[in-house]
């Protein structure tokens, strides 16, 4: 069977690229890393590739806000390629900065299904300062069985990555939105401690509006968290790995899978 084709966005300022690559090379996608000025230029086709994933980094220095330049370039400069890649059933993800792009260019949450609204933001973490640690996260339907999110299908109810942020605080536009989130479940993960309860700082290290740390589209097919799922796809990259049981694999790599299994499949 084909290897599914990945493309890595790149950016000036974009430096989780060769990780997010690997991540998926692990897991038997063909990956290519491309710069956006290729896809403006038509160098490069958007649609020849079935899972776009946009990596972390501090893409153009985060001028004006986190993300929101290259935001603009994709929402104003590829917008009817990427309406044609999401409806012809492809699939995106968004890390980190990633995230951040998705939601300022509306293609996240998306619940009116425009790509024309943008019905959050993320914003400066509470505490004011960048924050860099592990921190748990819980499937917010994992009790239901709720497959939605084709990313995490299968992903443990609590699971541990690295945040690297200063901007990850996720904010609905308004309540409605939020509510929206909810009933759609479109919420995939939220911060939590150890036992997967609710907690303040540094449990959600940004301030989340309800502890959001990671949300998908009405489709389930496209899907941003702010956490690294990247960094942590081997079980040694656990900053306790030598004092806990050995796994086969880190938390994150589950989630490269699935995306990988999902264009494999259709």
């Amino acid at each position: 069977m084909a290897k599914p084709k990945v493309i890595v966005l790149r950016a000036a300022g974009t430096n989780c690229d060769a990780e997010t690559a690997f991540a998926f090379e692990t897991v038997g996608a063909k990956v290519e890393l491309v710069h956006i000025n290729r896809l403006i230029s038509k160098e490069k086709k958007i649609n020849d590739y079935r899972i776009l994933a946009i990596p972390g980094g501090f893409t153009y220095g985060d001028d004006i806000a986190s993300g929101k330049i290259l935001a603009n370039e994709i929402k104003y400069k590829l917008k009817e390629d990427l309406r044609k890649f999401i409806s012809d059933g492809k699939i995106i993800i968004g890390i980190c900065n990633g995230f951040q792009v998705l939601v300022k260019s509306g293609l996240l949450p998306d619940i009116n299904e425009n790509f024309e609204s943008i019905e959050a933001t993320l914003s400066l973490n509470d505490s004011a300062k960048f924050e860099d640690r592990w921190v748990y996260l819980r499937d917010t339907r994992y009790a239901t069985r709720d497959t939605k999110c084709i990313w995490t299908k299968g992903v443990e109810e609590i699971i541990y990555l690295p945040v690297a942020h200063a901007e990850g605080k996720f904010i609905p536009k308004n309540e409605g939105i939020l509510k929206k989130l909810k009933e759609n479940n479109q919420i995939v993960f939220t911060y939590c401690d150890e036992e997967g309860q609710s907690g303040g700082y540094p449990c959600n290290p940004n301030g989340s509006i309800g502890d959001i740390a990671g949300i998908c589209d009405i489709t389930g097919r496209v899907f941003g968290l702010m956490p690294h799922p990247e960094r942590h796809i081997h079980y040694t990259q656990h900053p306790y790995w030598t004092r806990i049981p050995k796994k086969n694999e880190g938390d994150g790599l589950k989630i490269f899978s699935n995306g990988v299994e999902f264009m494999r499949n259709i």
